[in-house]
């Protein structure tokens, strides 16, 4: 791409697309023909407060991509696209696109970045069948906790075990004491 001298318009449109590239954990580029801005705008909703989804020009959005390190996505930007500029969990917003894109299958995932990395539609649809960070945290405690408890029965066993081998020993010094007795 042949650097031009940008308009002062566009250069602050390239920017604020490069701060969100460079700001958010994942990005997703889709492409939204044919759909209604009513089923645009449901879409937004669903996506949540984290996640923002803007329609930008391809040569805009190209150019903030570079400019944000990001290399591999020039093939995306071709037809209409909006990019989901995830800030929260990008597994979370990821099914959230599956699910939209169910219902609705004009809308197309073309790929994204994760990491700063560019990633495929099926590496998207992947990060989508993942479990949630907080289901992950959750199965983690939980795997620690088991972890623990078992460590605690390990530890007490030896206790334990000589406590019942002393309790044996007094129960039959006595019972041959009260056997001499008689």
């Amino acid at each position: 791409m042949a650097d031009k001298p940008v308009r002062d318009d566009k250069a602050t449109s390239v920017a604020e697309l490069t701060d969100k590239f460079r700001g958010s954990s994942a990005t997703v580029l889709t492409e939204y023909r044919g759909l209604t801005v009513a089923q645009l705008k449901t879409l937004r909703r669903n996506l949540g407060r984290e996640t923002t989804y803007a329609v930008a020009k391809n040569t805009l959005a190209k150019r903030a991509a570079t400019d944000a390190g990001i290399s591999g996505l020039d093939d995306l930007f071709s037809g209409p696209t909006a990019l989901a500029f995830v800030g929260g969990d990008p597994v979370e917003a990821a099914k959230s696109l599956r699910e939209f894109a169910k219902t609705n299958p004009m809308l197309v995932i073309k790929g994204g970045v994760f990491e700063g990395k560019a990633i495929s539609a099926d590496e998207v649809r992947r990060l989508a069948d993942l479990e949630s960070r907080e289901v992950l945290l959750a199965k983690l405690a939980g795997a620690m906790k088991g972890n623990l408890s078992k460590a605690a029965a390990l530890f007490q066993a030896p206790l334990s075990k000589a406590v019942r081998t002393a309790q044996a020993l007094a129960d039959k010094r006595a019972q041959e004491a009260g056997g001499a007795a008689e």
